[in-house]
């Protein structure tokens, strides 16, 4: 959620954020008046208490009419601090809702507009000269690498098995994900698959994407769709030591019911309820996270570097952005089949709207509590397969298979179809 210090400060920074993702500038006037009302309402609690406590040190010396008359206020008192109490805790919660209901400030720079208004920033490597492209469901098919089929039979639609070579690409994928990340300083981890409403909510998750979160009614959990989730959530309610960004990448399983998608990528791995996700995650300072944000895009781009496709960075526009989002760089690989760039990274800049939710706290030099800022960036999924088979296939069907991933399907440079 927002810094209430900015609104009360500058509500037009607010209002010009609302106005670039395309949504509506009331909520931060409902806000304004959610928070007078409940410092009002706090005020009047807090000034009845003292007068209780100040009423309860003259009892004892008074006596007579006096002590009568005080006994009569203190009755009277009582039942107004208890329904000032009650005010101000109502009070509260209107706030707190009304605070959930903004989106984080966009970051000054960052594209208006809405889905198709993102800007190209750059575009990386040659695309390869193929014709008649296969796409990577017909590659991996032929490799007996995907079998949608099957996994159809299973689960139902959209769901699929990587089976020999394609799943030994993507743990070796993972594994070269991980590797990258530690050499730069990040810890890895393995993280829950199901987590607790509030988690869900800190990140952000649960405001106008809920429909595509799946949801275990039975034991109130969610399932993630990233573990920018638990990885937000492990230092919930924790102040850290922020001297220099503390960083995790996190290796799970994501879920995600893609409501509203309804005949969209129907065919292949591009659109799925589940996939495997290696993310990065970062903890830092409100004043480092620009800074932190273009790093956490560098290592995208070299992990792209490495598997050996041509991609473009865009910067995308606030009306896409998400919730927490305050400012998002997405590298789309280009899929041959499709004849345009479809994305396979995300980094997200959510300065402290998921720390304030969250209650993750650093000190500063002065030794005081502040919000920590959180960012998110992807390093490796599933959908990356797309874009390897696609942009490596031969004429006769076969792949080569990138450098850096040899090693993970037996030295082999090439994958041969089955026949």
């Amino acid at each position: 959620m927002i810094d209430l210090r900015l609104l009360r400060e500058d509500p037009d920074t607010v209002r010009a954020s609302q106005r670039a993702r395309g949504e509506s500038e009331s909520v931060v006037d409902d806000l304004l008046r959610a928070d007078e009302d409940r410092r009002a309402a706090v005020q009047r609690f807090e000034t009845l208490r003292a007068e209780q406590k100040q009423l309860g040190k003259q009892m004892p010396r008074a006596s007579g009419d006096e002590k009568t008359a005080l006994l009569q206020r203190t009755k009277e008192l009582s039942a107004e601090v208890k329904a000032a109490e009650a005010a101000a805790g109502e009070a509260e919660q209107r706030l707190r809702r009304a605070q959930m209901a903004i989106p984080n400030v966009v970051e000054q720079g960052a594209p208006a507009g809405g889905e198709d208004d993102y800007v190209v920033l750059r575009e990386v490597g040659a695309k390869p000269a193929i014709d008649n492209p296969r796409d990577h469901l017909e590659l991996g098919e032929a490799l007996r690498a995907i079998d949608m089929e099957r996994g159809a039979k299973v689960s139902g639609s959209r769901f699929y098995f990587l089976t020999g070579v394609g799943a030994l690409l993507q743990l070796g994928l993972f594994q070269l994900a991980l590797a990258q990340a530690v050499e730069y300083g990040f810890t890895p981890a393995i993280t829950p698959a199901l987590v607790k409403p509030e988690s869900m909510e800190g990140t952000g998750f649960l405001g106008a994407h809920a429909s595509e979160v799946y949801r275990l009614e039975a034991d109130d959990l969610f399932l993630v769709g990233t573990s920018e989730v638990p990885l937000a959530a492990y230092h919930s309610d924790e102040i850290l030591q922020l001297d220099s960004p503390m960083r995790y990448a996190g290796w799970s399983s994501c879920f995600r019911r893609e409501a509203g998608s309804y005949g969209k990528d129907t065919r292949g791995i591009i659109r799925v309820h589940q996939f495997d996700k290696v993310e990065m995650f970062s903890y830092c300072r409100p004043e480092e996270a620009h800074a932190e944000h273009l790093r956490l895009l560098a290592w995208e781009e070299e992990m792209l570097a490495k598997v050996e496709v041509p991609y473009r960075v865009i910067d995308v526009a606030a009306g896409d952005l998400g919730s927490s989002a305050a400012r998002k760089y997405d590298c789309e690989a280009w899929v041959p089949s499709q004849g345009r760039y479809r994305e396979v990274t995300s980094t997200s800049n959510c300065t402290t709207f998921q720390g304030r939710r969250l209650n993750v706290r650093y000190r500063d030099e002065n030794g005081k509590p502040q919000t920590a800022a959180t960012l998110n960036g992807t390093l490796a999924t599933t959908r990356w397969l797309v874009p390897i088979l696609e942009n490596h296939q031969q004429p006769d069907g076969s792949v080569r298979v990138p450098k850096a991933l040899q090693p993970y399907v037996g030295g082999r440079d090439v994958l041969e179809p089955r026949r």
